[in-house]
């Protein structure tokens, strides 16, 4: 009985509000462990103490440890040092050789964290030669037995299946409660755990991953693949496939890739266009796709990537000129894609991220502006979990796998309770998925029937492939489901050159188009779009010129406030430049730059903008001719006049039929005449005497109701009209 290390475990499970630490020896986790039960009271303590003292009388020192250690865990359902031996080295645990001995010596402490199937085997490989340090200071092992114990490579038997199921999302459950109660408690204390596995989803993820890295091997030289399913609503972890076959020793299969971090590629790109959203642009800002010198420490025409350089490519090789959002993210263009991060901002786009779920990104001076294109690294699952986001229209619920633990004696240990936060404007939200669900936006760049589109479903989705080749990605959602992939090989060693599109798009096609048979079809909230005049015209998507002119199109005069958009023309002036000649990055709706100079990659992007101008033959647009005067048929006396005659403040009943009508004063014949009740389209007239009948109970009613009737002449001069009426149930 070592007396002070048990004061010690006390003083520690005091400050740590926890009974992790027992203090006991080598004789007392024999006591423990063969005669009395895992409870934690003084009373069993004491017990020990006594049964330990009455052990040393009885049995040797090396007959105590003998029986340790034919009873101790190994993790899983391994006890004792022979059964170890058998299952990671297939010998008797008198034939170990002095290093595998070394790895039984290790283990103990923390059988699963340390396990040769888990991820840390590192860590065991530290521990191992501690074991073998200790033996060499205690005179156990010579100097040259030490170092050629040391330096031998053991190898481990693959796991055993023993009918195990979804082994990777096992083992992260079993790890997850590990760090919440201890090891001990997780083996012995006899827990139930309700997780949010559905088992049907992850079997079919198991049958896809294993089909598809067979063929991707022979055809892409990627001979593994992941998958992570979530609930982007409750943030519950549906299925989770680490690789094609936890069993696979020849892909290290026990490795899992969901939650391991890899570099993204471009499946990075829509929090960058989130954050640049966040900010004022939109799908409609124009940028330049062409061959652009980004380092402010190379000339700007240096084409290269070299000596510090950065004058990234597109996947393709080529450059398109001039490019909405809303087209360079669906057709994943990489220059547009570093231009939208510089505006958005590096260190404003990684805090964005962060609040989505992305938590392995640290200092944005790592990354510089190649993080747009994958140049952090993270996990499947965190990008899986953060693409969620953008499918609840912007709120974030954490990933989480457990629904409830209990205690052999059935008492709640844990529950899962909802947890949520608004972490991005719903517009910002709506306008990513309605880009990565854009099929004609995309049809460039993927052809119009590629596996990214499901017609009649709304599916978002977005690839990634990096430069170097060694990853593959894909995550698409629904309102009710992110399917995250990932494709290549567990050793780092580069794919062959494909976009992710040919290597992991058909694996993730046909485990969604499975999982969409199990949840309802809905549709992504659409976003509002913004193109009044208002706006600056680069972020309406013009290119020509950035100064706006308005002219009415019917007296050919300067529009004014009453101009209708039907009959305005705009004519745009100033040139072609760059964004950043428009707009200042910070605040692209406020005023135009005093001096675009005082940006430092506006030369660069000027400069490459004035050569592609140059090798495309375009002239700068020359400017347009004006009018004199304002537009006098547009004005406020000139909208129609409408007089509501029925009905007026009376009561109906819900299925009966109403007629509305109006007289109405016009200078210019009437056009059309549109009907509204509570705000919901009833119809349309266009023809004398522009009346209509409708059922008030086929549209959303209450007790008070309010008809609109909106007037168009044929100049689209326009006036409204509301009055109010009761309904009531009676037939």
């Amino acid at each position: 009985v070592d007396v002070s290390s048990f004061f010690r475990a006390v003083v520690a499970n005091i400050f740590s509000l926890s009974f992790s630490q027992g203090g006991s020896t080598i004789t007392q986790q024999v006591v423990k462990n063969s005669l009395l039960t895992k409870e934690k009271r003084i009373s069993r303590k004491l017990k020990e103490w006594v049964l330990a003292v009455k052990l040393e009388k009885i049995l040797t020192k090396d007959e105590i440890l003998n029986l340790y250690l034919n009873e101790i865990p190994y993790g899983g359902a391994i006890y004792g040092i022979e059964e170890a031996s058998q299952t990671f080295f297939g010998v008797p645990a008198s034939d170990l050789s002095l290093t595998q001995a070394a790895y039984l010596a290790a283990l103990p402490q923390a059988p699963s964290f340390y396990s040769p199937f888990g991820q840390n085997v590192d860590r065991l490989n530290a521990r191992k030669n501690l074991v073998l340090q200790e033996m060499l200071k205690n005179n156990f092992i010579s100097e040259d037995q030490f170092n050629k114990a040391k330096q031998e490579t053991v190898v481990f038997k693959p796991r055993e299946e023993k009918g195990i199921k979804a082994p990777h999302f096992v083992f992260y459950i079993i790890n997850e409660l590990e760090k919440k109660y201890g090891e001990e408690t997780v083996r012995n204390n006899g827990l139930k755990v309700i997780t949010t596995l559905d088992y049907s989803i992850q079997q079919k993820g198991e049958e896809i991953a294993q089909k598809f890295a067979e063929s991707n091997k022979k055809n892409f030289n990627a001979e593994n693949d992941a998958f992570v399913v979530i609930d982007p609503n409750t943030g519950g972890i549906l299925s989770m496939v680490g690789s094609r076959n936890y069993f696979d020793k020849d892909i290290d299969g026990n490795f899992n890739i969901a939650t391991a971090h890899r570099q993204p590629g471009s499946t990075f790109k829509p929090f960058v266009y989130a954050e640049a959203f966040n900010k004022g642009y939109t799908p409609e800002t124009v940028l330049f796709d062409i061959k652009t010198q980004f380092s402010t420490s190379c000339s700007p025409d240096n084409t290269t990537s070299l000596n510090g350089c950065y004058s990234p490519e597109n996947y393709d090789g080529k450059f398109r000129g001039p490019m909405t959002l809303r087209e360079a993210l669906a057709q994943s263009i990489n220059i547009p894609s570093v231009k939208a991060l510089y505006l958005a901002g590096i260190k404003d786009s990684i805090t964005l991220a962060k609040k989505m779920g992305i938590q392995s990104l640290t200092n944005a001076n790592q990354y510089g502006l190649t993080l747009v294109l994958g140049g952090g690294e993270v996990s499947l699952l965190d990008m899986t979990s953060a693409y969620g986001v953008f499918a609840t229209g912007g709120t974030r619920h954490p990933y989480n796998s457990i629904l409830k633990v209990e205690d052999r004696d059935e008492q709640v240990l844990e529950e899962y309770t909802p947890q949520e936060e608004s972490v991005l404007p719903e517009k910002t939200a709506s306008s990513i998925s309605s880009i990565l669900s854009d099929n004609t936006a995309r049809t460039p760049g993927y052809g119009a029937n590629s596996p990214l589109y499901f017609n009649g479903r709304d599916v978002a989705v977005k690839t990634g492939t990096t430069n170097d080749y060694k990853d593959a990605w894909i995550i698409g959602y629904t309102p009710s489901v992110v399917l995250g992939a990932w494709a290549g090989n567990n050793n780092n060693t580069p794919m062959e050159k494909k976009v992710a599109g040919l290597i992991v798009a058909p694996m993730w096609r046909e485990y969604m188009d499975f999982i969409l048979t199990k949840i309802p079809n809905e549709t992504f909230t659409p976003p509002i779009v913004d193109d009044s005049f208002v706006l600056k015209p680069v972020l309406r998507g013009k290119w020509k010129g950035g100064i706006s002119h308005l002219i009415d199109t019917i007296s050919g005069k300067n529009a004014t406030e009453f101009t209708p958009k039907e009959t305005t023309e705009e004519r745009l002036s100033g040139g072609i430049h760059s964004i950043l000649y428009w707009i200042q990055k910070e605040d692209p709706n406020g005023p135009k730059p005093e001096n675009p100079n005082n940006d430092p990659q506006f030369t660069y992007w000027e400069y490459a903008l004035n050569r592609w101008l140059l090798e495309q033959g375009i002239s700068q647009p020359s400017e347009p001719t004006l009018p004199q005067g304002f537009d006098s048929i547009h004005t406020e006396g000139s909208k129609p006049i409408i007089t509501i005659l029925s009905p007026q403040n009376e009561t109906v009943s819900v299925n009966d039929t109403i007629t509305i009508s109006a007289q109405y004063k016009t200078s210019l014949p009437l056009k059309e005449v549109r009907f509204y009740m509570n705000g919901s389209y009833v119809g349309k007239s266009e023809q004398q005497p522009f009346s209509i009948s409708f059922i008030p109970s086929n549209f959303p009613y209450s007790q008070s109701n309010t008809i609109k009737i909106v007037a168009f002449d044929t100049a689209f001069n326009s006036g409204e009209k509301e009055t109010t009426f009761s309904l009531t149930e009676n037939q």
